[in-house]
């Protein structure tokens, strides 16, 4: 069984969301595994929080099944510029764009260079998200509550709203929920509230847009290995991680980006308001 095969050692990071860098083991975005067959030839994608962990799985998929890629990110700078450097070998364009999508202005910057860049937007992947771990209702205050939101929701509302009139009909919009929203953790109470209303938004919105030929799913991870583990649970939490679920691990950043491939592209024309559950056999029902 390898290192991947199995819950991560017990480890902290002092920083959030996190770094690649310093996790053990590294986690897998795909980066020898992912083959594309050109499913995403010539669209151009949006993905936020796509300097690592999901987001860099979905941009080493997208760039290989032919997209371009404007990566947003906070300030993780070494890790958006090695997800950059995996979407030019598989030659694509990649444009880095770093801020904070809870500021509206900047929700705004991030569709206008994409559209400066490239001329349109076919796929928005709203995936950037905070977390903090509490075991108390009093240890959430309230400028954390509102930040949560601001990030986890209130920037895919923002982003989303700037999109559509830039995205082409048969474009996608894919949501990164979690199984949070069916199943909430109470530690996570900000998190799983907000995974919650991702997916009523994600629903009301597949519905609102079916008219301009927009589609709109979620896709709901379980407990996946990325830097925002280490840098918001407490490290021994950290060492049981992906073991409540049934296949007894944490899932890699690659055994995702299938999932949002498929969401992207032609052949899931008639898939809007869905929600895929990639969460190890723990089921979303």
């Amino acid at each position: 069984m390898n290192d991947q095969a199995k819950t991560p050692p017990a480890q902290k990071q002092s920083t959030v969301p996190g770094r690649t860098a310093p996790m053990h083991p590294q986690p897998d975005h795909g980066e020898q595994s992912y083959h594309g067959s050109g499913r995403l030839t010539g669209k151009v994608a949006v993905i936020t929080g796509g300097d690592s962990g999901i987001g860099r799985a979905v941009a080493i998929a997208f760039a290989r099944e032919g997209a371009d890629v404007l990566i947003a990110y906070l300030d993780e700078h070494e890790d958006a510029r090695e997800t950059a450097k995996w979407v030019e070998e598989a030659g694509r364009k990649a444009v880095l764009l770093a801020g904070e999508i809870a500021d509206p202005a900047h929700c705004r910057e991030i569709v206008a260079k994409a559209v400066e860049a490239f001329g349109r937007i076919d796929v928005l992947v709203n995936n950037a998200a905070y977390q903090m771990t509490h075991t108390s209702l009093d240890e959430i205050s309230d400028e954390e509550w509102d930040y949560t939101f601001d990030v986890n929701i209130g920037g895919m509302f923002r982003i989303t709203k700037a999109a559509v009139p830039h995205m082409p009909e048969g474009s996608a919009i894919i949501n990164t929920a979690s199984v949070n929203a069916d199943t909430p953790k109470p530690t996570l109470l900000p998190y799983a509230t907000t995974k919650g209303a991702i997916q009523n938004f994600t629903g009301g919105l597949a519905q609102l847009l079916a008219e301009k030929g927009i589609r709109a799913n979620c896709v709901a991870p379980g407990p996946i290995w990325t830097p925002l583990i280490p840098a918001t649970l407490p490290a021994e939490q950290v060492g049981q991680f992906g073991a409540e679920v049934p296949m007894k691990r944490p899932g890699q950043p690659a055994e995702l980006a299938a999932a949002y491939v498929l969401l992207a592209s032609d052949g899931a024309s008639y898939i809007s308001g869905a929600t895929i559950a990639v969460t190890g056999g723990k089921p979303i029902l």
